[in-house]
């Protein structure tokens, strides 16, 4: 069995001191945004207890699909460095950035450069801040790690997210690679691909990402950006289902009036002599609405095996 635990939208605080220049534009909103909301709805003591907790249930690798900073000032990637190394080391740990990470165009690039061992696929040494960085790949344990970024600069007042055509041509070609080896696929993008939610917010080419899986496949896909918790279904391969999930934010308090704060666990298994040889159980863990204590939300079977011999 293999144990993946899953967060999202950490949104690591307190913000740095900044220079007057660097609060210029779409980051004075930001910050204000900070001060008056979130500032209050998100602490580290919240992340020490769920971290507390995932490091008790001992996955064999961690998943963190972005938005680790705020307004993307470069002090922030550095926290948000530290922060993974609190996780693991970038073996253990896999991460693609959030429309946070790439809040500016001028630091939309730290992600790479900061967090590069956490976003490095498998046989890539040195710089990864090249194009083509994404989609990358990690094996683990019969289990395969799809990073798809979703991060790009936008205008004030816009979170929207892009696949874009050369990332979803090299995903498709991936994903079809990958099931010829017959590992189990998940699939890591911050923007949720499927579901409703403002044109602000969306995955600009979701309907073209939803065309990529529906045609390739993938045994599971883990996102994050609404600080909800979401389980959908996407048509796959030849009538198949694709469970999509996303988890709340990882900083939210038991009295969050979005959602309180928690991650994922899926615990996946594989039955040899199998038509789909995979079982994947999604155990939700965090916080109920009131109470301080880190506990089982709920448990769901996302996937069983079929035709067994």
């Amino acid at each position: 069995m293999f144990v993946l635990a899953h967060l999202t939208d950490a949104h690591l605080g307190p913000l740095p001191r900044a220079r007057f220049a660097e609060l210029a534009g779409k980051r004075a909103l930001g910050v204000i945004n900070w001060r008056r909301g979130r500032q209050h709805r998100f602490n580290i003591a919240t992340i020490d207890l769920l971290v507390a907790d995932i490091k008790a249930m001992a996955p064999d690798h961690i998943a963190v699909t972005g938005d680790l900073v705020n307004v993307g000032l470069a002090a922030e990637f550095q926290t948000g460095l530290n922060f993974l190394k609190t996780l693991g080391e970038g073996k253990d740990v896999t991460v693609v950035p959030g429309n946070h990470d790439a809040y500016v165009r001028s630091t939309a690039h730290h992600a790479l450069l900061n967090w590069g061992d956490y976003m490095r696929g498998d046989g890539v040494n040195g710089d990864v801040t090249a194009q083509n960085a994404f989609p990358f790949v990690r094996r683990r344990d019969g289990v395969a790690l799809v990073g798809v970024s979703t991060a790009v600069p936008t205008h004030p007042f816009m979170a929207t997210g892009r696949v874009g055509t050369g990332q979803r041509e090299r995903l498709g070609h991936i994903l079809d690679g990958l099931a010829q080896e017959g590992l189990f696929r998940v699939v890591l993008i911050h923007h949720p691909p499927c579901g409703l939610r403002g044109a602000h917010k969306r995955l600009i080419d979701g309907e073209k990402v939803r065309a990529v899986l529906a045609r390739h496949g993938a045994e599971l896909v883990i996102c994050g950006h609404d600080h909800v918790p979401m389980v959908e279904m996407l048509p796959g391969p030849n009538g198949g289902l694709i469970p999509v999930v996303e988890a709340p934010s990882f900083a939210a308090g038991p009295e969050d009036r979005h959602w309180p704060g928690g991650y994922n666990l899926y615990r996946i298994e594989r039955l040899p002599d199998a038509s789909f040889p995979w079982r994947c159980t999604m155990e939700a863990r965090g916080f109920k609405s009131g109470e301080v204590d880190v506990d089982t939300r709920t448990v769901r079977v996302l996937s069983s095996v079929t035709g067994a011999s």
